[in-house]
Order: C-alpha cells, then sequence, then structure tokens
C-alpha cells in the first residue's frame, strides 16, 4: 500500500538506529497495525517514536499515562462552555479523526477502561466507538495506534493482559551498545567522546544493580543529563551525584555505596 504524507517533513529528532526498528515501524504504520514498543526507562522509546512520525511526515500526539488516565480522558467528553454543553475530543479522538501517530507512553499506568477502548483500534475493525456522542469513527489509512510500557517495571497488577499484548506488533528496546551509547550521548550534550566513556561505564555497572538494589538503571537519558552538567562547567562528580545517583534511590546506605563506586570509576 502507497499512503501518501499528510503534512510536509519536519525537522526530524536525531535517532540512532540499532536494528531494523525503523523499518518495522514503517512497514506497521503503512500496514495499519498497532505497534507495542517495550524496554527500560529512557532507553529511547519516544525518541524513536518522535524520529519516525516526523520522517513518516505525520503528526504525533503524544500522551503520558498515569493512574489517574481514564478512557474518557483519551476519547473525550461533554463540558459546560459558555452556558452550552459541548463535546470536546480527547487527544486518542482527534488523532483519529485527523490521522497521525497516536503514543500513549507507558500504557500499563492507565486505568483498566483504557484498554476497553483502545481494543477495536487494534483488530481489522480500526474503529473507535464514542458512546456518548453515538458516533463510530473509522481510523484513516494514515493514523497509527503506538504504545510503550516497561516489562521489568511492572507487577501483577499493572501489566499488559496477554489478549492486549497480542493485539499489537512488538518491538523490545534496550540500552545501546557501549560504543554506541557514547556517541548518542557525546552527540546529545556536546561532551567529548573520550570524557562520556567512563560515564557509560559506571552507568553499565549500576545497570547490573537492577532487581537487587536498585528498582531501575541508569537510563540513557540521565546519561545525557550527565554530560550536559559536566559540558556546562560542572565538576565531574558533583554532576554524577546529581545526575546519576541521587535519582536512583533515596535509601542512605545505598547511595553511599553508589558513591563509593562512582568515586572509583570516574576520577
Amino acid at each position: 500500500m502507497n499512503l501518501m504524507l499528510r503534512h510536509p517533513l519536519p525537522e526530524i529528532p536525531a535517532y540512532a538506529p540499532v536494528g531494523n526498528e525503523c523499518a518495522l515501524f514503517e512497514t506497521a504504520w503503512t500496514r495499519q497495525l498497532p505497534l507495542l514498543l517495550k524496554g527500560p526507562t529512557g532507553c529511547g522509546k519516544t525518541r524513536f517514536v518522535s524520529h519516525m512520525a516526523a520522517k513518516l511526515g505525520l503528526p504525533l500526539t503524544t500522551v503520558s499515562c498515569h493512574d489517574d488516565l481514564a478512557a474518557a480522558d483519551l476519547t473525550g467528553r461533554y463540558l459546560l462552555k459558555g452556558g452550552e454543553t459541548i463535546w470536546i475530543d480527547g487527544p486518542l479522538t482527534r488523532a483519529v479523526r485527523d490521522g497521525g501517530v497516536c503514543y500513549l507512553d507507558e500504557v500499563v499506568e492507565a486505568r483498566k477502561d483504557v484498554a476497553v477502548v483502545l481494543h477495536p483500534l487494534t483488530d481489522d475493525r480500526r474503529i473507535l466507538p464514542l458512546e456518548r456522542t453515538g458516533e463510530e469513527l473509522a481510523a484513516p489509512p494514515s493514523f497509527m495506534l503506538v504504545v510503550s510500557y516497561n516489562p521489568g517495571y511492572q507487577n501483577l497488577l499493572k501489566a499488559l493482559k496477554p489478549s492486549t499484548r497480542q493485539r499489537f506488533v512488538a518491538i523490545e528496546f534496550d540500552f545501546l551498545p557501549r560504543d554506541r551509547e557514547i556517541e548518542v550521548v557525546s552527540a546529545e550534550s556536546g561532551l567529548p567522546p573520550s570524557k562520556v566513556e567512563p560515564l557509560v561505564v559506571l552507568a553499565q555497572r549500576l545497570r547490573a544493580l537492577k532487581g537487587h538494589d536498585l528498582e531501575e538503571g541508569v537510563s540513557t537519558r540521565l546519561l545525557v543529563y550527565c554530560a550536559s552538567l559536566i559540558d556546562a562547567g560542572l565538576p565531574a562528580r558533583d554532576a554524577v551525584r546529581s545526575a546519576m545517583i541521587e535519582p536512583l534511590t533515596d535509601e542512605p546506605d545505598i547511595r553511599a555505596a553508589l558513591f563509593e563506586l562512582a568515586n572509583a570509576v570516574i576520577r
């Protein structure tokens, strides 16, 4: 199927492919398939979606899901305006009407009724029923639903049901190999690769502690923050403390051990 781009190409956010994920995304969009991105926090999932939406010339609607996000927040609701009750589309409804990519980040954080709303959009019907207005919106060919979540951070109460997971084509993300991550962090922060390398080495050692002393490892995002602070003139150990250690834990004993590890790596 040859889909025409609906919008001129904007500036494309930088993204460093690891495998065939760019081709898979484009093929999924062309064939009107929903996409699920799995991977740890801060490994590049959101940047990847932004990159691909811009590359395909598609508008991007991003929703950061949270505990209080309900289906009505995505579809819309009636509101009082100027003495009248009018229907206001939610972000998902607007994306279905207009086409483009609708990205639900950390979808498992949302309330359970959100999955019910998504199901008709993720099978061959590709429709969004709006019960309150009586409409049944058919998604245009340019519409694509993308969701993401972090499998390693979920518990039994917050996990995608198999019946939901199996409605999506899935791509698994992880942190970049050392050399590639050094390149990306250096390009994003402006810090020379030689000074980024020990930061990446430290990050890899901290990631090895995930599931033991830490719930999450150091994300590439935090590495960029740390390198940016150093590039701006902050001493390396102060930057590491603020951007790579403090965000990981509030436990004094664990922080002290992480500081000791950092001091052994960052000279």
